[in-house]
């Protein structure tokens, strides 16, 4: 069991990894291992995640969320597959846990006299400056 937060943990069983040989230079050892790790979490399916945390999940996901809803994270930044292994997991903590805080509601405001005032100013001076630009014609 993968701790997310104290609320929600991830079975094992829903991740699984797939080694791939990473992109780069690498010399001659280079053709022969798959250093680079390519994790892949079912969202859609996971009885481990709300309703609410799979919805904001799916929207911070971006181009990493398949077209079924499966999250692909590559890691290959680092030489050895165990290292790969350990930041492609850190990644996916990381975007369900910021995936199970809560959007903080916003609360609406109103534009002060003195933000107002300046704003009809800066209207003011800018249609001045348009008016000096059109000049009188000459007669053709």
């Amino acid at each position: 069991m993968i701790t997310i937060t104290p609320a929600i943990g991830i079975d094992e069983s829903e991740i699984e990894e797939r080694f791939v040989r990473a992109s780069g230079p690498g010399g001659q050892h280079v053709n022969k291992v798959a250093s680079a790790v390519q994790l892949r979490f079912d969202v859609r399916h996971s009885p481990s995640l709300a309703a609410a945390v799979r919805a904001r999940l799916e929207r911070l996901a971006g181009r990493r969320l398949t077209l079924e809803g499966v999250l692909v994270i590559t890691a290959q930044r680092h030489r050895t597959q165990e290292a790969n292994r350990r930041d492609a997991l850190e990644r996916l903590v990381d975007l369900v846990r910021r995936a199970a805080e809560p959007p903080v509601p916003r609360k609406p405001t109103k534009p002060t006299r003195a933000s107002r005032r300046r704003r009809l100013e800066s209207k003011t001076r800018r249609g001045a400056l348009k008016r000096l630009r059109g000049g009188a014609r000459a007669e053709e």
